[in-house]
């Protein structure tokens, strides 16, 4: 299986109550869809807000001023390189 395949080669099998089934079947047709392209969409949104909130620091306000600092002065050599390799990284839901 290709990681920039853009057929859909696996399945993925939900159970749900009827009230679910059709509240779903209600919003994918008001947006176009079908329900399996609905809830594949949803859940790729959901997906992708959940990795990008783990990536969120939570610190005290004297490390945060350490950090505000740090992030003032100048890159040092090997600062620069990690940036340059963490932006040209590939996140997983633009791997296509």
């Amino acid at each position: 299986m290709s990681e920039h395949s853009t057929i859909a080669e696996v399945n993925i099998h939900l159970r749900a109550r009827p009230q679910d089934r059709m509240l779903i079947d209600q919003a994918a047709g008001l947006v176009g869809p079908n329900r399996s392209q609905f809830m594949m969409a949803s859940a790729l949104k959901e997906a992708k807000n959940i990795l990008l909130d783990q990536s969120t620091i939570y610190a005290d306000a004297k490390t945060f001023q350490k950090v505000m600092e740090w992030m003032d002065t100048p890159a040092t050599p090997t600062e620069a390189v990690g940036m340059k390799r963490i932006s040209e990284a590939k996140t997983p839901w633009l791997s296509d």
